[in-house]
């Protein structure tokens, strides 16, 4: 069967990128630490008919007819998202991970009210308090973050914080910080200046569910995440919670902030859960900590600064100031060798957001693809002689070639395009 022939029949453009797309993921390495690449079964189930359906409300509470099959993928997710995580209660309909952490705080929060996040440029997210966005505009926002010279989470000033302000709610979670997070400490923090504790687990769900890093359910009121990043689902978010806070989320996520779910996201959610309770699953996030902290080995060796030294989890961030390089340089020079980083900011950074003195790595993807310590040491050299070369062209083109052959050796939608007719 044609690949894409219906759409390519109707919009060629669309078509089109969309084939440049998969070629981009086939070709390049891949090293973008919130990023995965999903079976194709859930890119099925995502492509389904389910797409049409409208489904306001929740299983058998719905306020239109004919969604006995909207009901049924979605109370599956919900069982396999709590076995998963050994959670009392799971709210799927969350479009992404932003509009879980929405759901969080608009549930247990007032206008104003006090939360306390990691700073953005030590590893935290947008969501936890960031001054330009809805957690920082409809909330009083303070943020704690990672000691100066060993790059990890400072506990104790944390407290301090904490007790200073008494903040309603304490966020635990990170979009670049490369270390077990110990939930344990800030229940205890929580605790002693009675405060809610929100853990968002984007990033480490996948390890998570794999006992590759602890778990944050037993201590934390709610538990937030994304589908899309080590748990290897389709795009979207979840809510994890206790029981007695099952109402009151439910009901702050619709009508509350939502309207009517994506039934087919949910239905990829659904099977990405599935998956996720695997042996191969398991296997593949030991492997894609192992990878990271073997890359990561690698460029310590080179004379690289990672920041906290190394890494537990699926990334690390490299600090190129030493290297007179700054992280948008180095996304774009290794961008061309076809090697796809983020810029990323450092802490204490001395460089704006738009330029960051890092970068960040991450493994999920190519352990995906099926690639093993072997091919980390020839990552990690390839992108040291870009970055070493200052962007020089012909090093650039020389990558290039090599990742290309790289790519090629750990094929993973291939058979999409040789399925494209046009």
């Amino acid at each position: 069967m044609e690949f894409l022939k219906h759409l390519s029949d109707t919009d060629i453009e669309v078509a089109k990128a969309i084939k440049s797309e998969i070629s981009r993921e086939e070709t390049k390495l891949v090293l973008i630490a919130s990023e995965n690449y999903t079976s194709q079964a859930v890119l099925e189930a995502v492509g389904s008919v389910l797409t049409n359906k409208y489904a306001e409300g929740y299983p058998e509470k719905r306020y239109y007819g004919g969604c006995e099959n909207a009901d049924i993928v979605e109370s599956l997710a919900i069982k396999r998202a709590n076995e998963l995580f050994k959670s009392e209660h799971a709210n799927v309909q969350p479009h992404s991970g932003s509009s879980a952490n929405m759901g969080v705080l608009f549930s247990c929060l007032e206008y104003g009210d006090s939360i306390l996040g990691m700073e953005l440029s030590h590893g935290g997210h947008l969501t936890h308090g960031y001054k330009i966005n809805f957690s920082g505009k409809f909330f009083q926002s303070y943020s704690y973050g990672v000691d100066k010279e060993t790059g990890l989470i400072d506990y104790d000033n944390l407290l301090k914080i904490a007790k200073e302000i008494k903040p309603k709610i304490i966020i635990a979670g990170a979009s670049s910080y490369s270390r077990i997070i110990e939930f344990e400490k800030f229940k205890a923090i929580a605790d002693e200046t009675g405060s809610f504790l929100m853990t968002d687990i984007a990033h480490i769900a996948g390890l998570i569910v794999s006992d590759m890093h602890p778990n944050p359910v037993p201590y934390a009121d709610f538990v937030t995440t994304t589908t899309h990043k080590t748990l290897r689902g389709p795009r979207g978010g979840l809510i994890l919670c206790k029981s007695k806070y099952a109402q009151k989320i439910d009901s702050t996520i619709f009508p509350g902030i939502q309207g009517g779910p994506i039934v087919n996201i949910i239905a990829g959610k659904a099977v990405a859960f599935k998956e996720a309770k695997s042996d191969r699953f398991k296997e593949d996030q030991r492997k894609t900590v192992a990878n990271s902290r073997m890359l990561c080995s690698y460029f310590v060796e080179m004379g690289y600064r990672v920041i906290s030294g190394g890494t537990d989890n699926h990334l690390f961030v490299l600090d190129l100031t030493g290297k007179n390089v700054t992280g948008l340089q180095a996304q774009q020079w290794l961008d061309k060798a076809g090697i796809t980083v983020n810029k990323n900011a450092i802490p204490y950074d001395p460089n704006p957001p738009a330029i960051t003195g890092g970068i960040r790595i991450g493994t999920p993807i190519v352990t995906t693809r099926g690639m093993n310590k072997e091919e980390m040491q020839i990552i990690a050299s390839l992108i040291d002689k870009v970055i070493s070369s200052k962007g020089n062209e012909a090093v650039i083109k020389d990558v290039r070639e090599k990742t290309k052959e790289l790519c090629y050796s750990f094929p993973f939608y291939r058979n999409l395009i040789n399925r494209c007719m046009f």
